[in-house]
């Protein structure tokens, strides 16, 4: 049976100096440079009055009480759950209770809410302005080289991603161009900035986008326009339909068990 024959290009050294070297650094040092202007950018969070920072935990704790009801016997959890549905349902929580039953106030005219759509927007011209300009770099110097060769096998679904601005049908898949390497960059350096920079960064675009999609990882946890005594309600309706097991409920009997079926 005869082998398939492997495809060779004679590429010239240089090329790794010229093209594969330089789009690296770049992507490397604009990941800490975004790093940086993101944190200068960043305008120092200003802080909640009492009330508003008891309606965002007493509505995390809610959240927690359905998520770790397991650990609580039962008579700790009903009598924590009549109290927060009982406290959610009647407004106890609300920053403000003569707001109850009103429509939200409008996001555009709450400085809070600009100031967090202003902080969005500042996240989004420090992604998209750097990608855009070395975007255009690649396209005006680096287009339709090929610079390296993957040493593992890879299917036809990756020639279109491989092979950005490289027109031609037959080049085996494993061969990269420079503007696909350039989006391997993109999607791959999360590792080395978190080595360069920590753990907590502003330099990956992707770690940005998860965040911004994210929005209840972060401190505050209404968003603009939002209706606190709707969450309030929503969140009583999911303790009422709980169903507690508590992970202790009979553990003398399956200890005794485990101990008999092992021991004899």
């Amino acid at each position: 049976m005869a082998q398939a024959e492997v495809q060779t290009i004679h590429r010239d050294p240089a090329l790794f100096y010229w093209i594969l070297f330089p789009i690296t650094v770049v992507m490397i040092l604009t990941g800490v440079l975004r790093h940086y202007a993101s944190v200068l950018m960043q305008t120092t969070p200003k802080k909640l009055d009492i009330s508003a920072l008891r309606e965002q935990r007493c509505l995390a704790r809610g959240i927690n009480l359905r998520n770790n009801a397991s650990v609580l016997p039962p008579s700790s959890f009903q009598a924590r759950k009549d109290y927060l549905i009982n406290a959610f349902k009647t407004g106890a929580f609300l920053k403000d209770p003569d707001s109850k039953g009103k429509p939200p106030a409008n996001p555009m005219t709450d400085p809070a809410g600009m100031e967090a759509m202003m902080g969005m927007m500042k996240g989004n011209m420090a992604m998209m302005i750097p990608q855009t300009l070395i975007m255009s770099w690649i396209n005006a110097f680096f287009s339709g080289f090929v610079i390296l060769k993957l040493p593992f096998p890879l299917t036809v679904r990756f020639k279109s991603m491989l092979q950005s601005g490289v027109g031609t049908r037959d080049l085996d898949v494993r061969w990269v161009s420079s503007l696909s390497w350039y989006f391997l960059n993109l999607f791959g350096l999360q590792s080395v900035f978190t080595f360069i920079l920590g753990n907590d960064n502003a330099a990956s675009q992707m770690a940005q986008q998860m965040a911004q999609m994210n929005p209840g990882a972060t401190a505050n946890m209404f968003s603009p326009g939002q209706d606190p005594d709707k969450l309030f309600q929503s969140e009583a309706e999911n303790l009422e339909v709980v169903e507690h097991r508590w992970v202790l409920e009979g553990v003398e009997q399956r200890l005794l068990q485990r101990l008999e079926s092992t021991y004899g």
